[in-house]
């Protein structure tokens, strides 16, 4: 009996190990909230969502399985949304400085937004670095209960919702890239 009862407490030990990072960076990414990132809500622990799928500028369809393995941070804006014009830039120098092999920053017009003015949106904000993504049918934002724009979820490697944030936000700001980074300490490993 006293083997079983060590046995079971070292199993138990060693799967509580494993389990202490994940919930390190998310404790490191909450503290690191600041200013408007104040905003991230994070989850008790991370959420399977299943999203449906989105398209690229010219209509081609696209899935969230083309990040597999990534963290995303994914926001929804709009042509006609005066906040998602603030936030944008800051989004685009995170993808910027912050996107590659372990992170992405997706951005998706939800509703209906003309092609064209998705462009003159980008270039009248000068944003380079993130893609012209649509979902003209409102399916994500139906599938997630967003309610306004701009909406912003975080998702971890395994495609699971660790986070939103309702509203824009100073994603340039040094707190977002300690929040981003301290989520990056798992994936990066």
């Amino acid at each position: 009996m006293t083997f079983i009862r060590v046995a079971f407490f070292a199993l138990y030990g060693a799967l509580s190990f494993t389990a202490i990072p994940a919930q390190a960076d998310i404790a490191a990414a909450m503290a690191a909230r600041d200013g408007t990132l104040m905003k991230l809500q994070f989850e008790n622990s991370p959420v399977d969502i299943d999203l449906p799928g989105f398209e690229n500028f010219v209509g081609e369809p696209l899935a969230f399985s083309m990040f597999e393995g990534k963290m995303l941070l994914v926001n929804f804006w709009a042509t006609w949304c005066a906040p998602c014009r603030r936030e944008m830039p800051g989004l685009d120098r995170l993808k910027a400085d912050l996107g590659g092999p372990h992170f992405e920053v997706i951005t998706i017009a939800t509703g209906r937004n003309d092609p064209m003015k998705m462009q003159t949106f980008f270039a009248d904000t000068g944003l380079l670095h993130l893609p012209l993504y649509r979902d003209p049918g409102f399916e994500l934002p139906r599938a997630l209960g967003i309610n306004g724009l701009p909406f912003t979820i975080l998702l971890d490697a395994d495609g699971r919702k660790i986070a939103h944030l309702i509203g824009d936000a100073e994603w340039d700001s040094p707190s977002a890239y300690a929040v981003i980074e301290a989520l990056l300490e798992d994936v990066t490993k």
